[in-house]
């Protein structure tokens, strides 16, 4: 909010070059907000993955939370305004790579009753095929 009112203050005092400058500003705060939303989503979407991976199964809730993470992670990244997205398909891998092992890490306190530590549970399950996965479900193409 100071933001918004320091750039209304700009614009009146005629400082165009400052108040561009405080609007990027704006818009990569905008755009990080949106990335730690989509990874908060994803390390769901990654921890029940796992779940399912591993345990060669899958329960209702399971699939309720991937649903419902991945329909977060598409409305966060969609332009409402503008169209198009704000996160390309291999900004968005970057992000799923990037929250592998937050979502390992959670998922083995869940798998087989939390019966492996998170480097035994990374070996268990295929990475790439979860990756690409969750990839898959996100993007449409």
């Amino acid at each position: 909010m100071e933001e918004l009112l320091e750039l209304k203050n700009l614009i009146i005092k005629g400082e165009s070059a400052a108040a561009l400058l405080l609007v990027e500003e704006l818009e990569e705060m905008s755009r990080d907000d949106k990335i730690n939303n989509i990874r908060s989503h994803a390390k769901v979407l990654l921890h029940h993955l796992i779940k399912k991976q591993a345990e060669n199964r899958s329960t209702k809730s399971w699939e309720v939370s991937i649903r419902n993470s991945v329909r977060e992670i598409k409305e966060k990244n969609k332009r409402r305004k503008s169209g198009g997205y704000y996160l390309t398909k291999d900004e968005l891998q970057s992000i799923l790579r990037n929250a592998l092992d937050s979502a390992i890490d959670t998922a083995s306190l869940e798998v087989s009753q939390g019966k492996y530590e998170p480097e035994e549970l990374a070996t268990l399950i295929d990475s790439s095929k979860l990756l690409n996965d969750a990839l898959s479900l996100i993007v449409e193409d």
